[in-house]
């Protein structure tokens, strides 16, 4: 009989593509939150507002209010992404106020059934403001 001791000592050799499939499933990890932090960096809502100083205001009140738990700058979450409604709206007459009520109302049915709640608290120029630096939005690809 062997001795317990002997055995502890002594591990079976691992196989070499263990340690190989472990590194590269590291580097695939750390290349793709790489590659998120990148995509951030590039399509920044501090740097679009920096370019408009008037729109910064709305930029606050969006960053303050809940806009950021179901929208995203350009994927869609839970609703569609800034730049999605900013592409829909632009081209209509009263884009700002149709969207500042809708901030304020709440909406349903426009982007699936997804429900919008309503924002009773944000008043008619806070809502204005937000949806004029919303509609100021761009993808990465137009931006100056």
């Amino acid at each position: 009989m062997t001795d317990p001791v002997d055995d502890e000592e002594n591990y079976p050799p691992r196989p070499r593509w263990m340690g190989w499939a472990i590194a590269v499933v590291m580097a695939a990890a750390a290349l793709g939150v790489a590659h998120i932090g990148w995509r951030i960096m590039q399509v920044s809502p501090a740097e679009q507002a920096a370019q408009h100083p008037e729109l910064a205001g709305g930029r606050k009140l969006v960053e303050a209010s809940d806009c950021m738990r179901c929208h995203g700058w350009e994927r869609h979450y839970v609703g569609p992404s800034f730049v999605a409604i900013a592409e829909r709206y632009r081209d209509r007459p009263d884009a700002a106020e149709h969207l500042a009520r809708k901030i304020r109302e709440g909406s349903v049915g426009e982007w699936g059934n997804t429900i919008m709640p309503r924002h009773p608290q944000i008043d008619q120029d806070q809502s204005l403001q937000m949806a004029r630096w919303l509609l100021a939005t761009r993808p990465a690809e137009q931006r100056d």
